[in-house]
């Protein structure tokens, strides 16, 4: 693996006093900055620009032999998408107005704070971030490829939907900011965040975290470790998980359940890069990419005060929303493949074959588990098989008495304040509300009668009479 640098290209320093080079340094190092081209002579700087390109320069004006500002007008025209942060030690609004217009980022004065040098550079390093996946994402729409499959190989879909989802994670995997991963339990939002981390190409290692129910003493000794003698019964110092991720990605997951004081402690995290262990009084910088996935509307927990809003900002540079099973229902047929596989293996069988009827009798149902959901329904199948075609009767146990499907659908709806019927102006007659019914389960089913009754709550033959009645 490579080795975690940031940013991607190096930061161009661009200065003849040596001293200042080292300042600027030492500022973007404490930010987590380690790549770097430093320049004393700026005649060194177009053929360096030309062997390899800059993430961001830091230019200085008053240089000898070439000065800065003919310098900035030779970037502007050969490297236009490098972004120059101007410093000089003249606080002159005219030259300052000119650099602007010449095409420079940003116009600093000697002495910089470090808190202005970090932050601007932060913004260019950004842009630029934002242009590469645009260009990234651009590409894979353009050419409807994927640049590294493999990533995804536990991720079984033929789902279009998904399949942008993953030229997405490919465009934003390099990017050191937060990902955001939302979508309903059990649709695979970890194994989107495995995919992140695996195209991330950071030599540190994957480390996941369920943060639901976590105290904040517990969430703060879990990420942040502590030091010896920090609370009764720490006899020895522990490193958290965010220093075990060092270099890598930590994965929080269920981060919508966060208390509001581990919230702060999170925040501080994402705006300053550091961190303090329990007891410590002094901060240790990570190295780590974070990811956080949440199966609850953020949106709707940051507008009732739930979910702090600076907090919920810094979480949405990056946000992959993961569809339910119910929207992707052209997958059910290759994952009903890949876990009858699967189980069979675990389970030390002989693959069963499923009858042609399973899958639409799958597709009646609104999985509120998702694919977990249906891992489980086809484990349950295989362990009680024998031999010959797969057994339904586990999967109708399943959808029709242990989630009656229109009774929790239905309570859904009612709790949603939304309604299972309309109706037009006229009223239809039962004979007709009967027949529509029966209609639609039929068109649902793909005409089997055993499923269309099912989904009805009757029996077979109770249908069978209506069909026949209808077509007297």
């Amino acid at each position: 693996m490579k080795s975690s640098i940031y940013p991607e290209l190096p930061i161009f320093l661009v200065d003849d006093e040596e001293q200042a080079l080292n300042s600027f340094e030492i500022a973007l190092r404490s930010a987590n900055m380690n790549h770097f081209v430093r320049c004393q002579d700026s005649r060194d700087v177009m053929p360096a620009l030309a062997a390899g390109e800059a993430e961001v320069m830091l230019l200085d004006l008053r240089m000898p032999h070439l000065s800065g500002e003919e310098l900035l007008l030779l970037i502007n025209s050969d490297f236009p998408e490098i972004p120059v942060i101007v410093i000089t030690g003249a606080n002159d609004v005219e030259t300052a107005v000119k650099c602007m217009k010449n095409g420079a980022f940003d116009y600093m004065v000697k002495p910089v704070e470090k808190s202005r040098l970090v932050g601007g550079v932060k913004r260019a390093v950004e842009r630029r971030e934002l242009q590469r996946e645009n260009r990234l994402l651009k590409a894979h729409v353009l050419s409807d490829k994927l640049e590294h499959p493999e990533a995804f190989s536990e991720i079984v879909t033929h789902n279009a939907g998904m399949r942008s989802i993953f030229q997405y994670v490919e465009a934003i995997s390099k990017s050191p900011r937060p990902v955001l991963i939302t979508g309903e339990t059990g649709v695979g939002k970890e194994l989107i965040a495995k995919a992140v981390h695996v195209l991330s190409d950071r030599e540190g290692v994957f480390v996941p975290v369920n943060v639901a129910g976590l105290d904040d003493h517990v969430f703060g000794d879990t990420l942040f470790g502590h030091k010896k003698g920090a609370f009764t019964g720490a006899d020895q110092a522990r490193s958290g998980l965010i220093e075990q991720a060092s270099d890598g990605t930590l994965f929080l997951d269920e981060i919508g359940d966060l208390s509001a004081s581990s919230q702060v402690k999170l925040l501080r995290l994402f705006q300053d890069g550091d961190f303090f262990p329990i007891g410590s009084d002094v901060a240790k910088k990570s190295s780590a990419r974070i990811i956080v996935a949440t199966n609850q509307n953020l949106e709707e927990l940051k507008s009732s005060g739930v979910f702090r809003k600076d907090l919920y900002y810094r979480l949405c540079d990056h946000h992959v929303h993961v569809p339910p099973l119910r929207e992707r229902l052209e997958d059910l047929t290759i994952l009903l493949e890949h876990f009858l596989e699967k189980a069979s293996n675990i389970l030390n069988k002989s693959k069963p074959t499923p009858p042609d009827e399973l899958t639409i009798l799958l597709t009646t149902f609104h999985f509120p588990g998702n694919i977990r959901e249906l891992e489980s329904m086809v484990f349950n199948a295989v362990s009680s098989h024998k031999s010959g075609k797969l057994s339904m009767e586990s999967f109708k146990s399943h959808i029709y008495n242990k989630h009656p499907f229109f009774e929790t659908e239905s309570n859904r709806l009612l709790e949603e304040k939304k309604v299972l019927l309309t109706f037009s102006e006229q009223l239809p007659t039962l004979k007709q509300a009967e027949q529509l019914l029966i209609d639609e389960a039929m068109k649902r089913s793909h005409d089997n009668q055993s499923i269309a009754a099912l989904s009805l709550g009757i029996t077979r033959q109770a249908l069978n009479r209506r069909l026949k009645m209808k077509n007297k």
